[in-house]
């Protein structure tokens, strides 16, 4: 199996286009390869490894920002289940990947989030994660659990809902963690519900939740890329 911990700059890009957004916009990875830095992807521009250009929505990722494809469709990436269905968005570095946003977003933020450790997203009134702190998100350890599908034998299976409304102008999102350990998918710019929408959870993954919380306790961090 494939090891995507690789080295890479940890230098910031700006975005250099601006636009306004005239309602929520989810980012599809879809078009990213595994283990491709996202980069200026979502700023009409192309990922690290050339794919693109994407879609003009003044977004740009920093370097340590990666897209990655499941092992069940031929990538690197320990996970399924997603919402998307497709790649997801991964922490490379210690640092706290950016995305920057140089138009500015109102309203909210949100994305789905898959966890063996616990990290956190702030959105920030400034680029590369400077200005005034405009909201915070804790992301709690949520798989393996109770959201994986009976018989899944991918680590990272749960995927729960997450997201924030705030004040304000927000020209940036740092989303932080330990590397390898976190992955974000459907990451929704300008309103508080993933995907753009409330999702509402089925009684019986309300029972589910209710009885399988007791897994959590002990559980150790397991990487997001299946080692040999």
């Amino acid at each position: 199996m494939k090891n995507w911990k690789v080295v890479l700059p940890l230098a910031l890009l700006a975005a250099s286009s601006a636009m306004a957004f005239a309602g929520p916009v989810v980012l599809n990875l879809s078009g990213l390869q595994d283990q491709e830095p996202i980069l200026n992807y979502f700023n009409a521009g192309l990922g690290g490894n050339g794919s693109g250009p994407g879609p003009a929505d003044g977004i740009v990722f920093s370097s340590n920002a990666l897209a990655v494809v499941s092992l069940s469709q031929g990538g690197s990436g320990d996970f399924d289940n997603n919402p998307s269905g497709g790649p997801v968005a991964v922490l490379l570095s210690g640092a706290p990947d950016t995305m920057n946003v140089a138009g500015g977003f109102t309203t909210g933020f949100s994305f789905f989030y898959s966890a063996t450790l616990a990290g956190s997203v702030t959105v920030w009134s400034g680029v590369n994660g400077t200005g005034t702190e405009l909201a915070d998100i804790a992301l709690n350890i949520n798989t393996p659990g109770p959201g994986c599908p009976s018989g899944d034998t991918f680590d990272y299976c749960a995927w729960d809902p997450v997201g924030t409304s705030f004040a304000g102008t927000a020209e940036s999102v740092s989303f932080g963690g330990p590397t390898d350990f976190i992955a974000f998918d459907e990451i929704t710019v300008g309103s508080q519900f993933a995907g753009g929408s409330p999702v509402i959870p089925e009684p019986s993954s309300l029972l589910l939740l209710g009885t399988g919380l007791i897994g959590f306790a002990g559980i150790l961090g397991r990487r997001f890329a299946r080692r040999t």
